[in-house]
């Protein structure tokens, strides 16, 4: 039986989300060894001690930023890649929606770009078979696309594959960063950015 969620519970949710919001923005702006749990805390309005009813401590907050958004972009590209019945859509539909995050989630992005190595083990361990999935996903995307689908693919060619999508992802996750928040929210930036990637990921050997 399912336990009924309590208005406690929800506050407790919209607590916790709070704080890892505040967290990706300072570790974003500062870096991770610049900000502390009172800084978190002052964020949301709570005590720095407060902060330890939700998280074991600022690197547990860490890797909950870091490992929660690497479940989105892997629960976020599995969906979007179930609703199109083409190769071709399905790649399309991937660069869009990792464009649309990557501009929507620049401050964690940013984090998850700079800050694994502050990780614990077993976060950093989660974080990297999260992305290693996320990668062969969009490998399996690029290898459907004609006339590859109909080649034999080699170890080399699955290595030529992870380097494409790799630094398709460098092009995109790269650009949040040196755009003003207007310009990200801007329809132009995300359609310049998609056609760069789907061109980058189908540019010839």
């Amino acid at each position: 039986m399912t336990t009924p969620v309590t208005a406690r519970d929800r506050a407790k949710a919209e607590r916790s989300d709070a704080i890892l919001r505040a967290a990706a923005r300072l570790f974003a702006e500062r870096g991770y060894t610049g900000v502390s749990l009172e800084d978190i805390g002052a964020a949301v309005g709570v005590s720095g001690p407060a902060v330890y009813r939700h998280f074991a401590g600022k690197q547990a907050l860490l890797g909950a930023v870091l490992v929660k958004v690497s479940h989105d972009l892997i629960d976020g590209g599995e969906k979007v890649s179930l609703g199109t019945t083409t190769a071709d859509e399905r790649m399309r539909a991937l660069i869009r929606f990792h464009v649309d995050f990557a501009l929507g989630n620049a401050e964690v992005i940013q984090v998850q770009d700079r800050d694994v190595a502050h990780l614990s083990e077993a976060d950093r361990a989660e974080v990297r078979r999260l992305q290693r999935s996320y990668i062969e996903l969009w490998m399996d995307a690029l290898t459907a696309l004609p006339p590859a689908a109909a080649d034999e693919r080699s170890a080399v060619d699955r290595d030529e594959l992870r380097l494409r999508v790799q630094a398709c992802f460098g092009l995109i996750n790269s650009t949040p960063h040196s755009t003003r928040a207007a310009s990200r929210r801007h329809a132009a930036t995300a359609s310049v950015l998609v056609a760069m990637a789907n061109a980058a990921l189908r540019a010839p050997s």
